[in-house]
């Protein structure tokens, strides 16, 4: 798990490449959430994603990826991650989870988002109809460790202070009265040249501290988090991650970039700099 590993450090060309594919992802993911109602299939919302990445003359990096038969990941409530989009039927309420990926040019972004579904679409967070259920809660905390993470790359010497960072958030949860699940047996990664390279990235504190973070180092960052205990149970289609106990669960990703002058989000629209505005972090442009 931690043996030494080549790590692909990128030029500031090279990273620009990967933001071109990152906002890709970004298009894509927001057609996914814009377009997912009621009645509506995963099949659905993966095609929603595939068009979204042909027209903007993308590749899709996750259709095909060790035999995965689709554009995207779509997870829904017990389903951590890699769920295969077919004819399940999204419901109100449902915790629905969507990981995408786009190749432009041989570089790879790779993203994911989890949001509430109410009658009419993807409620936002801070919908009265949900802002205090437990579902938002899961779903705010673990994109809140997830910046609250990448913040931390801005600063860190090594890779484990980002899992350090998003063990605080968790941990700060629980003492107000919100126990969530961190899913350790799936991390964060490398990106670049492939979708998944070293480094790890973990999701919880460890006495691992990882490698040093140096410029043209670009990461994916993705914390998992359960309403229950964290142990996952992968089906019998060999891709489907699931909780152990039945919870529901939560995913949210993003590529980040390490260069001289500081970070930048590749998959966020304004490459992060709203949400790390609230870290007194302020992001590169790319």
């Amino acid at each position: 798990m931690f043996g030494r590993e080549k790590i692909e450090y990128k030029s500031l060309d090279e990273v620009r490449t990967m933001r071109r594919a990152g906002l890709v992802v970004a298009q894509a993911l927001a057609a996914v959430r814009k377009s997912a109602r009621p009645g509506m299939t995963t099949a659905d919302l993966d095609q929603v994603a595939a068009a979204t990445i042909h027209d903007a003359g993308a590749t899709s990096n996750f259709l095909g990826y060790h035999g995965f038969p689709a554009t995207v990941c779509a997870s829904v409530n017990e389903e951590i991650v890699h769920g295969i989009p077919g004819s399940r039927v999204l419901e109100v309420g449902d915790v629905v989870s969507v990981d995408c990926g786009a190749v432009v040019d041989g570089w790879h972004g790779d993203s994911a988002l989890s949001f509430i579904l109410g009658p009419a679409g993807a409620l936002d967070i801070d919908d009265p109809a949900i802002r205090d259920s437990a579902d938002a809660d899961l779903v705010r905390i673990t994109e809140e460790s997830m910046w609250a993470g990448i913040a931390a790359l801005a600063t860190a010497s090594r890779v484990g202070e980002i899992g350090d960072a998003i063990d605080d958030v968790i941990a700060a949860a629980a003492r107000d009265g919100v126990e969530l699940g961190i899913v350790t047996e799936f991390t964060g990664h490398g990106i670049g040249t492939a979708m998944h390279q070293p480094p790890e990235v973990l999701n919880f504190r460890s006495s691992h501290r990882g490698p040093r973070v140096k410029p043209g180092m670009c990461l994916a960052i993705e914390p998992m988090m359960t309403r229950g205990s964290g142990e996952t149970v992968t089906l019998a289609d060999d891709w489907t991650v699931v909780t152990g106990d039945g919870s529901r669960a939560a995913h949210w990703e993003h590529s980040v970039a390490v260069t001289e002058q500081g970070i930048s989000v590749l998959t966020a629209p304004d490459a992060g700099a709203e949400r790390l505005a609230n870290y007194g972090v302020v992001p590169v442009t790319i």
